[in-house]
């Protein structure tokens, strides 16, 4: 991501903690199986190959949660006083950017998830950025507050 001339950055947006935490749930839940073959078969193991074992299980999956965490925060939506920057991490080594001028920005369009929005840790939700000429949409997954978002892109829009 490069600034033009006199551009500025306004805003920066990451995804919402509360999705996040869930996902380090799942992982954490994937690897209870693991713990508990380790479990059933620890009467037929020593005590120095359970440990290795254990150490073997902690260091893989301390490792994905390191890389979902890195993937998860390296994703971004910026908001410029010319234009609206998202930047979506795939994996590590792959990455996209879309981007719309903010005076191209035709529509903003949220989607929350209810009753449940009232809540603070349960703000989050997409936004979906449509310019003038549909060609360009940014999508926004688990954005947090993403009715403050709209607002906020409105605002510097007709600023």
């Amino acid at each position: 991501m490069h600034l033009g001339h006199n551009e500025v950055v306004l805003k920066i947006y990451y995804h919402h903690y509360f999705p996040f935490a869930i996902s380090l749930l799942k992982m954490i839940g994937a690897s209870l199986p693991f713990y508990f073959m380790l479990f059933l078969l620890a009467d037929s193991l020593s005590n120095n190959v359970i440990i290795l074992i254990h150490l073997g299980i902690v260091t893989v999956f301390t490792l994905a949660v390191i890389y979902i965490t890195i993937v998860y925060w390296l994703d971004r939506l910026v908001v410029t006083n010319r234009r609206v920057i998202f930047i979506d991490w795939k994996y590590l080594t792959t990455k996209a950017e879309f981007e719309a001028k903010l005076k191209d920005v035709q529509d903003i369009r949220t989607v929350e998830r209810g009753i449940l929005a009232s809540l603070p840790f349960l703000d989050y939700g997409v936004v979906e950025i449509r310019t003038a000429s549909d060609r360009t949409v940014i999508n926004f997954p688990q954005a947090p507050n993403p009715e403050g978002i709209r607002q906020f892109i409105y605002k510097i829009q007709t600023k």
